[in-house]
């Protein structure tokens, strides 16, 4: 196939290239930097700065991860900003590229994430549940219905409802090493807030899966099937780390810091993968202590 893809320099889209690359598929990144994908994503990876250099060239399938990093950063009113252009604006503006081209491709698989459903407490969360109306929300069901539009041009579309991903190279767990390793380590604020998690080999492998099903459509919680507490993570990370994980992180410490962003990791998801599971994906890491332990010996 000849697929195209969004935030192919990203954690995910990275370890993507190599997979679609590795089975075949011819592949062109939409990037920023278009002259850096052949170095990240693979010498037979084309790189584009603009859409129109692949006007009525045919597409097979696009895969959309492009989006700034929701965490790096307190969510001032310029990085909000921020994050709706590199994910509501960047998704408007590839689905109506898609609608003047002759020929469509087939499926859209298009980002999102847990986060649609807000502060979800301890309450299990299908695909089915209601969200919490919060910033995050607003922000996710924006760049969903961007991504659904696509639809209309009689492409399928699967939105992808992501957790937080665990990768030997890079987001959130390479910032939580160091403190482990030296034995500060341990839960943020009361720790009871859940964690929907997921592997790096098992993100590639539903959207793999998510791409070549045509009976797949709509959201997916692409979170493993065994969400834990912050307290259950920062126990189980100490452990595989053989290093105590005792030292709370108070929350007014985090809320004078991050302000409003200290949502992120004060409230949380219990979000299970029930239609993944429903359509027959297995998981390769389906429990923490396993996944923490292949990621951290790569």
């Amino acid at each position: 196939m000849h697929i195209l893809l969004t935030g192919g320099t990203g954690l995910i889209g990275r370890a993507l290239c190599r997979r679609l690359v590795a089975d075949g598929h011819q592949l062109t990144v939409w990037s920023r930097r278009p002259d850096q994908v052949p170095a990240l994503c693979g010498a037979q990876v084309q790189g584009i700065a603009s859409l129109q250099q692949l006007d009525q060239q045919p597409l097979d399938a696009v895969i959309n991860l492009a989006g700034a990093p929701v965490a790096d950063r307190p969510w001032t009113a310029k990085r909000k900003a921020v994050l709706w252009a590199s994910r509501v604006s960047l998704t408007e503006q590839l689905v109506e590229w898609l609608g003047q081209q002759t020929h469509k491709p087939g499926v859209l698989v298009s980002g999102s994430a847990v986060g649609w459903y807000g502060d979800g407490g301890d309450q299990v969360l299908t695909e089915q549940s209601p969200p919490h109306l919060e910033y995050t929300h607003t922000l996710c069901d924006a760049w969903e219905a961007a991504a659904r539009r696509a639809g209309s041009f009689g492409i399928r579309v699967c939105l992808l409802r992501t957790g937080l991903v665990l990768a030997p190279d890079g987001g959130f767990l390479s910032r939580l090493l160091l403190p482990f390793k030296l034995g500060l380590g341990g839960p943020i604020g009361k720790g009871a807030q859940y964690m929907p998690w997921v592997h790096r080999d098992d993100m590639l492998g539903i959207i793999m899966q998510l791409l070549l099903n045509p009976d797949a459509q709509g959201p997916y919680n692409a979170v493993a099937p065994n969400p834990v507490t912050n307290r259950e993570f920062a126990r189980t990370l100490g452990r595989v780390l053989k290093r105590p994980a005792l030292l709370p992180l108070p929350a007014p410490l985090l809320k004078l810091g991050l302000g409003e962003m200290s949502r992120l990791l004060l409230t949380g998801q219990c979000a299970k993968p029930e239609k993944l599971l429903e359509q027959g994906y297995q998981f390769k890491f389906g429990q923490l202590e396993t996944a923490l332990k292949d990621v951290i010996n790569h």
